[in-house]
């Protein structure tokens, strides 16, 4: 049988979760001029790839969870965005940065279900 991250103990589990979101936020929430520039990505793309990792790892780490993975990832995106159109530091909420992030979150899902049908149907 091989091993799976999704038998480490729920609280590693959830720790390394709580760490992902963590650096999201601070991503999302400090300051720009605190921010790395990553070359050639625009900010939608940005977005879409920074919650579909979020999402992944998530399913990862407890796969029979999809649906509050998804809901709170996509929540989460919508917390930040009303967050930045709410504070200052020089960030500003996009409703098109919440569709790049349920972009993300759906690309993530619906991997996942292929993954999950394949593993079915070979069983």
């Amino acid at each position: 049988m091989k091993p799976s991250v999704a038998r480490l103990p729920r609280p590693l589990r959830l720790s390394v979760y709580t760490a992902a979101v963590a650096v999201l936020l601070w991503l999302c929430l400090a300051p720009t001029d605190m921010l790395p520039q990553p070359e050639n990505l625009g900010d939608k793309a940005e977005h879409a790839i920074a919650w579909f990792v979020l999402t992944a790892l998530g399913l990862v780490l407890s796969p029979r969870r999809w649906r509050a993975i998804g809901a709170f990832a996509f929540g989460l995106g919508l917390a930040i965005e009303l967050l930045q159109a709410s504070l200052g530091f020089g960030r500003h909420g996009d409703w098109r940065d919440l569709v790049a992030d349920a972009t993300g979150v759906l690309v993530a899902l619906a991997i996942y279900a292929v993954v999950t049908r394949r593993r079915l149907d070979r069983a």
